[in-house]
């Protein structure tokens, strides 16, 4: 590790936590406890406000902040690489926001690390995501933040259409399409309503708190609660397995592009 990424990566973990010793410092950055009291002492010099002593501990001041970072050549082709692929596949208000974000990131790398960036031969195709879906994902993804209900019209796979009010949670990609993991207020119970199949999305004046049994962690607790014994933990591995949203029952049979059907949570059999 560069010594100017280890000073950074001091500062960042010492930020993180109320009071550090050199000891820990020291097994996190991997280096000695004399080279962490002399790094300190670097920082301290440079007006870097590392309070603390020897044998005691050290903190960062509250409020302070660091100058903007640089990235490396490796890390900017990274970040282009994971805009290329998500855009195709983001409503069109955030995928505008991340070629704002990336411009901006490579406005501030050198002539070579921005050519090296700006010609990573790699490409994502069309995630083949209509624009009234795109439409519903950004009123879908505001709800969530905003913590406000929707009014659903929504259509499973035979056609069948029915009005739900729901609490919407999160939003899952499949790599095929978009699902809606929800609160149903009709069925009492969390749901998954694919996002190309909703007729009609209302975001209402309504919001909603955190009850228990109703939130997003509950969903993925019960995710989890479902795993075979050494499947992926967390929310990570349950969506990288397909099963998320599947937790939440789909609202038509494959309502999820990649759970099976006949979801279940514990031995309560949950349908549409």
């Amino acid at each position: 590790m560069r010594r100017a990424d280890r000073l950074f990566d001091l500062v960042q973990r010492v930020r993180a936590r109320r009071l550090s010793t050199a000891e820990q410092i020291a097994g996190w950055l991997q280096v000695s406890v004399r080279t962490v009291y002399r790094d300190i002492a670097d920082l301290q010099a440079h007006g870097v406000p590392l309070e603390g002593e020897a044998g005691v501990g050290y903190r960062l001041r509250p409020g302070y902040t660091l100058p903007p970072l640089m990235f490396t050549s490796p890390e900017a082709q990274a970040l282009v690489a994971a805009v290329r692929i998500a855009q195709p596949r983001l409503d069109a208000a955030m995928a505008a926001e991340a070629e704002a974000a990336l411009a901006k990131i490579l406005s501030v790398l050198s002539p070579t690390a921005r050519a090296a960036a700006e010609s990573l031969a790699l490409f994502a195709p069309d995630a083949g995501i209509d624009e009234a879906s795109r439409a519903t994902l950004e009123a879908m993804r505001r709800a969530v933040h905003a913590r406000r209900k929707l009014r659903l019209d929504y259509a499973d796979e035979q056609q069948r259409t029915s009005e739900r009010t729901v609490r919407p949670l999160g939003c899952f990609f499949w790599g095929a399409a978009w699902t809606l993991a929800a609160w149903c207020e009709l069925r009492q119970d969390f749901r998954s309503f694919r996002i190309d199949r909703v007729r009609h999305c209302e975001t209402l004046d309504e919001t909603f708190r955190d009850e228990p049994g109703k939130t997003l962690a509950d969903l993925l607790r019960a995710v989890e609660a479902r795993q075979p014994a050494g499947a992926p933990r967390g929310a990570a591995g349950a969506a990288g397995a397909g099963t998320a949203p599947a937790a939440a029952a789909p609202e038509g049979r494959n309502a999820a592009a990649g759970p099976g059907t006949g979801s279940r949570t514990g031995s309560k059999t949950m349908r549409g």
